[in-house]
């Protein structure tokens, strides 16, 4: 007997309250955070060009895209929670399944909340100095965090609304800064060293703070037990979002470095604040960084939902995390919420937020890469299974998706050695933990 037994595709657990709405909501909430209110201060420190920054966010555009695509086919044959975690376990071995569900529960959705809400705390102390940003961050991950122990209806609500505003927030921005900032003398043409930027050092290098930024495009199938006719709708979340999110991503990006010095966003981390002050004014951009503050509790309350479902299927499948699946009265797996908050605090007192995005830009890039392999696997293995999505471009966009990840790592490990290593590190603890909780189940 493996260690993780075979389970329903759909197990009628919860009723499905999730629809489409909201699952696309997820999506969009879970990418549009941290990353793209915060990253273009660190490409400028190697990227000079406009074109070649946008382009940049282009590729990592055309990186989740061929991403969602794959992952769209995946969630339709195998529309049960858990991710990666879930499709890995069945794909390749339950070993691997349960490597991608380890780094799910102890960095996956927990470092993106830390850093999210590390920002959330920037942004609230450049209009309130006075404020402990750490403090801001603390009580931001517990309230919400206690938002989502009550039911999964008031937690899909308050995720719409919020996502709905942060929506709203960024539409308003990129208006009036068409509109109303007087542009940099900036080119947005190619020139002749465009292509020298794109294939230097510093443009892969950014390719990470990129697809940070565009992580949360698989959001939907960290839920896809409780999303109405997920075999349906897991792929349209997963796609419409993801699209939606390029386009605004480009746009907002282009209004940055439109409106902005290059030189003031320079190793800033408040990149959106900075631009809002050359939009609005001083006042107006000090109330456009504390809307922008408000707007990434969408981020966290995504991330803050969606997590516990990889840690609550990780416990139904193995016997010694039993407890991680217990749900409380209102069906919410309370306990592995809990757990998930305990690391986001640790992580917020302890890590820097630099640090926080180079180990995740190399773990999810190396997790998502090898489902995607799988989808090639999955087609040959279970080729008899009807499969009411397939992938749009296949074999085209999951080697597109192969190629930038490989991309992505390798310049991760030859320019930050110390973080792959890291990464290295936690699978490695994780297969320990597996081998274990193995050699228990069997004792």
């Amino acid at each position: 007997m493996t260690l993780i037994e075979n389970k329903t595709e759909n197990p009628n657990q919860t009723t499905n309250l999730i629809s489409l709405i909201t699952a696309i909501c997820l999506v969009i909430a879970n990418m549009v955070g941290t990353g793209v209110f915060t990253s273009l201060g660190f490409q400028v420190l190697g990227i000079q060009s406009g074109f070649s920054l946008l382009f940049l966010w282009f590729v990592g555009g055309i990186f989740a895209l061929c991403g969602a695509l794959c992952y769209g086919e995946l969630g339709s044959v195998m529309p049960r929670s858990g991710g990666e975690y879930h499709y890995l376990s069945k794909i390749y071995h339950p070993a691997i399944g349960f490597l991608s569900g380890w780094l799910s529960v102890t960095v996956g959705f927990a470092a993106p909340i830390a850093a999210a809400s590390m920002a959330l705390g920037k942004y609230t102390t450049s209009v309130f100095p006075g404020i402990n940003e750490m403090a801001i961050a603390l009580i931001t991950v517990i309230a919400v965090s206690f938002v989502h122990t009550q039911n999964i209806k008031l937690g899909g609500s308050f995720q719409q609304i919020f996502t709905i505003l942060k929506i709203a927030l960024i539409v308003i921005l990129i208006i009036c800064g068409l509109i109303f900032a007087n542009p940099q003398p900036l080119s947005f043409l190619p020139n002749a060293n465009s292509f020298t930027d794109i294939l230097s050092s510093p443009f892969a290098i950014s390719l990470v703070y990129v697809s940070y930024s565009y992580s949360g495009w698989n959001a939907a199938i960290y839920l896809a037990s409780e999303v109405k006719k997920p075999e349906k709708n897991i792929p349209r979340a997963l796609i419409i979002g993801t699209a939606i999110v390029t386009v605004l991503y480009l746009l907002l990006n282009f209004i940055f470095l439109y409106t902005a010095p290059i030189e003031e966003m320079a190793g800033q981390l408040e990149v959106g604040a900075i631009a809002a002050k050359y939009i609005f004014g001083e006042s107006g951009g000090k109330i456009m960084a504390f809307l922008i503050a408000f707007g990434l509790i969408s981020s966290i309350s995504s991330m803050i939902l969606a997590g516990p479902r990889v840690t609550q299927v990780i416990g139904e499948d193995i016997p010694v995390f039993n407890f991680l699946a217990k749900k409380n009265k209102n069906g919410i797996p309370l306990y592995a919420l809990l757990l998930q908050l305990f690391i986001v605090i640790v992580l917020i007192i302890t890590a820097s937020f630099e640090t926080i995005i180079n180990y995740l830009g190399f773990t999810l890039t190396l997790s998502s890469l090898l489902t995607v392999i799988g989808l090639f696997i999955h087609r040959d293995k279970y080729s008899e299974i009807p499969r009411p999505y397939k992938t749009w471009g296949y074999p085209i966009t999951p080697i597109i998706f192969f190629n930038i990840s490989v991309w992505i790592l390798a310049f991760i490990i030859k320019d930050k050695p110390l973080v792959a290593l890291w990464g290295l590190g936690t699978i490695l603890l994780g297969l320990i933990v597996y081998f274990i909780s193995a050699k228990k189940k069997l004792a």
